[in-house]
């Protein structure tokens, strides 16, 4: 669903690399400084560590390289997360690919994560609660 064209020149994919690094630490700059999602970044064990794991992962959303092996999902299942947390995420996630990427990687990014989200979403919150929001559990 998300195969995007293969960029052949060697000087644009590296460019691309570099884009990359910028858009994931400006990401992560803006997720950290925000009141609402910051909290959930901040309690990241390893930044460093975490930051070329999403690296790798754009990397090879964009550009098709094979430097992610994982599994997104699981690893945001046990978060302190709310439907609210997505929506400020997409919000600085598009502000951030906007400002650092070129703007069809930009866009294909953008609609991966849009995708994601939503994803994301539906599986950590499958059941809509009494009061009608999404919720982790059923209705009581």
């Amino acid at each position: 669903m998300f195969e995007f064209p293969v960029v052949q020149d060697e000087a644009e994919r590296a460019a691309i690399e570099t884009a990359i690094s910028a858009f994931v630490r400006g990401f992560y700059d803006k997720g950290l400084a925000d009141p609402l999602i910051g909290p959930v970044f901040a309690a990241i064990p390893d930044l460093d560590g975490h930051l070329a794991i999403i690296e790798n992962f754009w990397s090879k959303s964009l550009l098709r390289t094979e430097r992610y092996e994982g599994h997104p999902f699981s690893v945001h299942v046990n978060l302190p997360i709310e439907p609210e947390h997505f929506t400020r995420w997409l919000e600085l996630f598009v502000e951030a690919a906007r400002e650092s990427l070129p703007t069809t990687q930009a866009e294909q990014a953008i609609a991966k994560a849009t995708h994601m989200a939503q994803c994301f979403q539906g599986g950590l919150f499958p059941f809509t609660g009494a009061d009608g929001r999404p919720s982790r559990h059923p209705p009581a």
